[in-house]
């Protein structure tokens, strides 16, 4: 295959007070055309900084230190003048950004801004800008997608905010597709979409993938090769197969050791011979425990109203009729495609927002009625939420130490306590004390998340509502939170409400299993049970797409000892 891009010995050095004197070291490593390469490792390990490079977007008091970046018939990228990189970018290099919210123009529709991309880099008629504009709307699996293009950034949920950058970033068919984190939000049936779609464009157009993800089932679903990096250095680098099975660096088969792995039954392709969860409207009973927090036929529609408060135009059911019960002590899961409803159920319990219908019962207190006595706010505040997108539920102005200390305060814990359980909470996070002084814009995707998971425990909750809350971790932090939330629940009765897309870890860590689809609860019942025998034809497609199933017994090398996890880097940078 013919090289499309070679980096040598790149390095970038860090302002004067970083942790580090590099964001990256002497890090060189090779892309060919029709080929992906997955690249790895922890958070803070430099692998966002690699892609920045690449596309010439360094933060500031970042600079390149040395090395050079060699693509095929163009000379040295870190050479070309702003005027011409900035003609690349997007036309020549394509890049799927971490974090959709924040990458994406609040202020414009998401079918403006795919348009743009067009508008910026061809002369296609405004006729053909739309047509384009909607087939990757479709492409990338977003429902109606006239409809969607005519929404904004906060409209969609995560997941769709993700797959229409993802659509932006193939538009133009690049050379070179750098993708950080593509999948992250999805759910396991877009993710196995999203990585033929771009499966295809390699193999058609020849295109090169640079991709960044920290999961090892989607390395071991779509790479060629693999690099994993570590502190801003390529620790090991070779054919994908041989570093999944036979990895050479102790940090490598760390990494590896670290992500859950599935039920025997589902590893294998088919049920036991145990019978399904029995059926009762198209979900199956939990089996009985005492339910700390229960929810009933709770229902929310979303309406679009016209300007000034004009008849709505369009109604989008959110919630039908879903009744769940939270066990005291317990982990209730709910899993489902990205817009299934997830994120409206968690925030409906939250009083984020109000239900149309329906009881959200919590210690004899209707959390879904209009109205509240004090002492039953008091009592909803031992509810608190992981959110999904850590920056934007981070107050950028304030530092975070100020951020996971403002609740406890103002609910009346002294401001020394609180700022020492905060160093606690920092610590058992797998983040330095030292970074409770530091903005949100310092620490990267993974770290801002353990930021959102200690701001949520220093109120102490008895209930917890994790909207993926470790979707942006790398797995050796990701392994840390999930033992450090089941340690959390067994020390202080904790119960917890976690959504996630991510099936592995819903089989590690819930007792119990709620399946969403369409607003619907289509299957509830013992996670066990779920994963032996699946009762319903969506809960058996959901598992049959989760990326490298068929290959865990060959990803998994000797078994590790719980302390074998690295501790993770508290850098300022990805």
């Amino acid at each position: 295959m013919t090289t499309l891009l070679d980096v040598e010995h790149l390095t970038l050095d860090l302002p004067p007070n970083a942790d580090r004197a590099h964001a990256l070291h002497d890090v060189s490593f090779s892309l060919a055309r029709g080929e992906i390469l997955c690249m790895v490792g922890e958070s803070g390990s430099g692998k966002s900084m690699t892609a920045s490079t690449l596309l010439g977007l360094l933060p500031p008091g970042v600079r390149v230190g040395g090395g050079r970046i060699a693509w095929e018939g163009a000379g040295n990228l870190l050479a070309l003048p702003d005027a011409e990189r900035r003609r690349w970018r997007g036309s020549r290099i394509g890049m799927i950004f971490q974090e959709p919210m924040t990458a994406l123009n609040p202020l414009r529709t998401i079918g403006d801004q795919i348009a743009e991309v067009y508008r910026t880099h061809t002369r296609l008629p405004g006729s053909a800008i739309r047509a384009r504009t909607l087939e990757w709307l479709d492409a990338v699996q977003i429902p109606s997608p006239n409809d969607a293009a005519k929404r904004y950034p906060h409209e969609l949920s995560g997941g769709q905010r993700q797959r229409a950058m993802i659509a932006m970033a193939l538009a133009l068919e690049p050379e070179l597709l750098i993708a950080d984190e593509p999948t992250t939000a999805l759910d396991v049936t877009t993710q196995a979409q999203i990585l033929t779609l771009i499966r295809e464009l390699q193999q058609r157009k020849g295109t090169g993938v640079l991709f960044i993800t920290h999961d090892f089932g989607v390395v071991a679903e779509i790479a060629d090769r693999v690099a994993v990096m570590r502190h801003g250095e390529i620790v090991e680098q070779g054919a994908a197969q041989t570093i999944l099975t036979h990895p050479s660096h102790e940090y490598t088969r760390t990494l590896i050791a670290a992500v859950p792995a599935l039920p025997p039954a589902s590893r294998a392709g088919a049920p036991t011979a145990a019978a399904p969860a029995a059926a009762f409207g198209g979900a199956g009973p939990v089996p009985p425990v005492l339910p700390v927090l229960r929810v009933e036929q709770l229902r929310k529609t979303y309406a679009k109203h016209g300007w000034l408060g004009a008849k709505a135009q369009a109604h989008t059911p959110a919630l039908r009729d879903v009744s769940l019960d939270v066990g005291s002590g317990k982990t209730l899961g709910i899993v489902g495609e990205s817009g299934s409803g997830k994120s409206t159920l968690a925030r409906s319990i939250l009083r984020l927002m109000t239900p149309d219908a329906g009881r959200i019962l919590y210690r004899d207190t209707d959390l879904a009625s209009g109205s509240l006595d004090a002492g039953a706010r008091r009592r909803a505040l031992d509810i608190q939420m992981v959110f999904q997108d850590p920056f934007s539920s981070l107050n950028p102005r304030r530092r975070v130490g100020d951020i996971v200390t403002q609740g406890p305060i103002a609910r009346g814990e002294p401001p020394r306590q609180a700022h020492a359980h905060a160093r606690e909470l920092f610590e058992l996070v797998g983040l330095s004390a030292d970074a409770l002084d530091r903005f949100p814009h310092e620490f990267s995707g993974g770290q801002r998340q353990r930021i959102g998971l200690a701001r949520a425990l220093a109120m102490r909750p008895k209930v917890l509502v994790a909207d993926e809350p470790v979707s942006a971790l790398d797995v050796s932090v990701q392994a840390q939170v999930l033992r450090l939330l089941a340690r959390l629940k067994a020390e202080l009765g904790l119960s917890m409400i976690f959504i996630t897309h991510d099936l592995r870890i819903a089989a590690q860590l819930c007792d119990s299993l709620a399946v969403m689809k369409s607003g619907s609860v289509v299957e509830y019942g013992d996670t066990a049970g779920i994963f032996r025998s699946p009762s319903h034809p969506y809960t058996r497609a959901l598992l049959d797409a989760i990326p490298g199933r068929g290959r865990d017994s060959r990803t998994q090398p000797p078994a590790r000892h719980d302390n074998a996890a690295p501790r993770a880097h508290s850098g300022m940078m990805t």
